[in-house]
């Protein structure tokens, strides 16, 4: 893919997410118009993209100081991945400006072509004042819309800047080891046979040194091996399926807890999830480890279109959240997200535990999991579920903060009495 090309389309996407569309959602949607994209395009578009979006906070801050009057939505789109090609990756700098200069010209009849090349100069002369400039902004320097900065020294005042240092770095690649087949010592045995570096996190948890095709892991399409987040790898262990036991999954896509509970207990899993292309894809999850599960196209908490009054044991609630703790993964959720989604998303939450909580035989044990890191969608939906159900009582709560190994989860055990 030439660098205009590049440019052009890493641009489009980027007004598009800031316009308030799904990141992934678009790149899939570019990748289907443009079949012509080898894997290696496609891999450089999604780097171009992600990182552009990683530290979007100080390249508008670039662009605003170097501008009297903001530029059109599509030649501002246009900067912010000329300079973040310029400053974060080892594009020859010479190619990154003149391509967004030409790029430039076939817009807006070519008005802000010269606006284009002066400001990308000036970068490239004036780049260290102007990032120490830059930088004395909050904004800039953690990559974080203000609110959501504010919000993170308001409730983890001890923990905040470590939290936004992590939420900025690439994620890891970590892998969850079918524990049915093997352990983490002898599946690093495996990976150092095959030249992938990496060191283990427990006893069926690994974190490679760089991340890899799945296709060259050792034995991933027989299912010894998932990709899965370290943090996203402690829901089962507090769950603990037990033999025997029938278990619903309420929202079971992509299928990764989905497989882990099969892969620890023989259970008899029912999984849910409202999207039917997404419940597929926890069908290939199962097909590759090997296991079964009863899968349902349904909306959770709508419960007169997939519940049939059994009871269940446990009830695993990995519910709708505004995944405000992986954002290494999704880093347009820094930008997409409003301060009041969080309110929003607890709503939401809190009528799909209601009648979830229906399905819970007396006895039983409701793990409510999200990748949040806002208390709306987590202690405090507990605390409100806890005063509308006298039969429920708190087992156990556990916040998981970004950090180097793992994304941001929050857990809590809920038991029926």
């Amino acid at each position: 893919m030439s660098m205009a090309r590049a440019q052009q389309l890493a641009a489009n996407i980027i007004g598009e997410v800031l316009n308030g569309c799904n990141l992934n959602e678009i790149l899939i949607q570019v990748i289907q118009q443009h079949p012509e994209l080898s894997a290696s395009d496609r891999a450089a578009l999604q780097d171009l993209t992600h990182g552009s979006l990683r530290y979007l906070g100080l390249l508008q801050q670039l662009v605003q100081q170097m501008t009297t009057a903001s530029p059109p939505a599509d030649i501002h789109h246009l900067l912010i991945i000329a300079l973040y090609q310029l400053h974060f990756t080892r594009n020859a700098h010479h190619a990154v400006v003149n391509e967004a200069v030409n790029h430039a010209r076939r817009l807006h009849g070519g008005r802000y072509q010269k606006l284009v090349n002066a400001l990308l100069r000036r970068f490239l002369r004036e780049h260290e004042d102007l990032l120490a400039n830059a930088l004395k902004q909050d904004t800039a320097r953690f990559n974080l819309p203000a609110w959501w900065l504010n919000y993170l020294k308001k409730h983890y005042p001890q923990h905040w800047h470590n939290m936004v240092t992590a939420m900025a770095q690439h994620p890891p690649m970590t892998l969850r080891v079918n524990r049915r087949y093997t352990d983490a010592e002898q599946y690093q045995t495996k990976l150092t046979a095959a030249g992938i570096p990496a060191r283990i996190l427990d006893t069926h948890s690994i974190m490679l040194q760089q991340a890899v095709a799945v296709s060259k892991l050792p034995d991933f399409a027989s299912g010894h091996v998932s990709v899965q987040d370290f943090g996203a790898q402690q829901a089962i262990p507090l769950l603990n399926p037990q033999y025997g036991e029938r278990i619903l999954d309420a929202c079971a896509a992509p299928g990764g807890k989905t497989g882990h509970m099969l892969e620890w207990a023989d259970c008899d899993v029912t999984a849910l999830d409202i999207d039917s292309q997404r419940l597929e894809r926890v069908q290939e999850n199962l097909q590759r480890l090997h296991q079964q599960a009863h899968l349902h196209c349904a909306d959770a908490k709508d419960l007169h279109s997939w519940y049939d009054g059994n009871t269940f044991d446990a009830i695993l609630a990995d519910v709708p959240c505004t995944a405000s703790g992986v954002v290494k993964r999704h880093p347009d959720i820094k930008w997409l997200r409003q301060p009041q989604d969080g309110q929003k998303t607890a709503l939401q939450q809190e009528a799909l535990l209601d009648n979830l909580w229906l399905t819970l035989k007396s006895g039983g044990r409701l793990l409510l999991a999200t990748c949040s890191i806002f208390t709306e969608e987590n202690q405090q939906q507990v605390t409100l579920f806890l005063t509308r159900h006298a039969d429920a009582r708190e087992r156990l709560s556990r916040i998981l903060l970004p950090n180097s190994r793992q994304d941001g989860f929050f857990y809590a055990l809920i038991d029926k009495i």
